[in-house]
């Protein structure tokens, strides 16, 4: 056992100007050219500010240690400020280094570490830390001789692609599956016309939400106030537990509670996103709307609240509802009441719409249960693949014996 920066020195290399590709750190591909990652244009203006790492060293994103964002440069690049540049000193495998790290054992280590480490933000709703080489360095760790750590690395690299590979196969079935789920809603979507009736002559009423500042955790909406965030009616499912705690300071307002049978329509979210619909499901008399949903009561005698979500999440009526969004950033687009309660919709008749929905229900189930199969299948994967790299590295298993 030795300190981890006995085994890497920090390299803190700028050269002003310099044509070198940019990198990225991906948790799964390691360090690639960042156009393999986004065609979206570099934001700075100048990459002067910008690291330098050379073909070989360990680079890492200090926001995103625990979730294993690390990798070995494959050529010379630039790098943010974000990520720390590591170069192994004599007798040090880079791809050991990498493996070590992403270990359970590194990171229960980091995580005794991490208290008193000043916060670094939060992205993506998760709280994140900062964590720079100066902690990681403290890490005592397993540093064997320079041929064991290449016959480990060489084990893993090969043990953990092969894990890797049927990873991806099985993404590539659970993408598959949801081709075929949305297949089968266009084909439910079709007994419906574009033309004649608009959706608002089915309408009863509409009620909009309020979104005063509310706290970052949710709440039950029974017992507790919560306000519904946006993203409740994303996937044409609705998703209760996706809203804000209401503040004790703040006086509810009971007139935009959600009512069982509700269609709450997104109004302003992403361009994928935005018109999203779901039907309420259940009773939740403290959980009201925020002023990014609109929820609509229907008449029932023509309308099954379920059947006109399916509607709306079909691709026929996604490139209507998109083409009159509008907004400034592709982050953020809106629709208006207006577009919405106009959108061309001529239902079949009630039992038809009975019909519809239940041989919709049946093959979806199926996919459903697919694809929650193939995603605890890749869940196992990853836990198979962690668990053989941290027995690796800490010596549990002789990889000497391994063919």
């Amino acid at each position: 056992m030795t300190r981890f920066g006995a085994a890497l020195q920090k390299i803190d290399e700028r050269i002003p100007g310099v044509g070198l590709p940019l990198m990225s750190v991906s948790q799964t591909k390691g360090v690639v050219p960042r156009s393999e990652l986004t065609n979206t244009p570099q934001r700075a203006e100048s990459l002067d500010a910008y690291k330098v790492c050379r073909k070989g060293d360990v680079v890492f994103n200090k926001m995103k240690v625990r979730s294993g964002a690390m990798g070995v440069a494959p050529e010379d690049g630039l790098v943010t400020y974000h990520y720390e540049v590591m170069r192994p000193r004599e007798g040090m495998d880079a791809r050991y280094i990498v493996h070590l790290m992403k270990s359970s054992w590194f990171t229960s280590e980091l995580i005794a570490r991490e208290r008193g480490i000043s916060a670094g933000g939060e992205h993506g709703g998760i709280r994140t830390t900062e964590v720079p080489f100066t902690v990681l360095r403290t890490i005592d760790v397993l540093l064997p001789e320079i041929a064991e750590q290449r016959a480990i690395a060489d084990y893993l690299d090969r043990e953990t692609a092969r894990i890797d590979t049927l990873i991806e196969e099985q993404q590539r079935l659970i993408e598959m599956l949801r081709e075929r789920r949305a297949a089968a809603i266009e084909e439910a979507a079709e007994a419906v016309q574009t033309k004649g009736q608009r959706l608002k002559h089915i309408i009863r009423s509409v009620r909009q939400g309020w979104s005063p500042q509310c706290y970052a955790w949710p709440a039950d909406g029974i017992e507790t106030w919560a306000v519904l965030k946006a993203g409740a009616a994303n996937g044409g499912l609705f998703r209760p537990m996706e809203n804000k705690e209401l503040p004790e300071t703040e006086t509810p307002r009971p007139e935009i509670v959600v009512s069982p049978g509700d269609l709450i329509v997104s109004r302003a979210n992403t361009r994928d996103l935005v018109g999203s619909a779901a039907v309420v499901d259940g009773d939740w008399p403290r959980l009201m709307l925020c002023d990014k949903l609109y929820a609509f009561t229907l008449d029932e005698t023509q309308a099954l609240p379920r059947f006109v979500a399916v509607v709306l999440g079909s691709r026929r009526w996604r490139d209507m509802i998109e083409l009159e969004a509008t907004g400034a950033s592709p982050s953020m687009l809106n629709v208006s009441q207006a577009d919405i309660v106009n959108l061309p919709m001529t239902l079949p008749a009630l039992d038809d719409q009975r019909q519809i929905l239940s041989r919709l229900d049946e093959q979806t189930a199926k996919i459903d249960a697919l694809i929650a199969e193939t995603e605890r299948f890749i869940e196992l994967a990853r836990e198979r693949r962690a668990a053989l790299i941290t027995a690796a590295v800490t010596g549990q298993i002789d990889v000497r014996e391994m063919v």
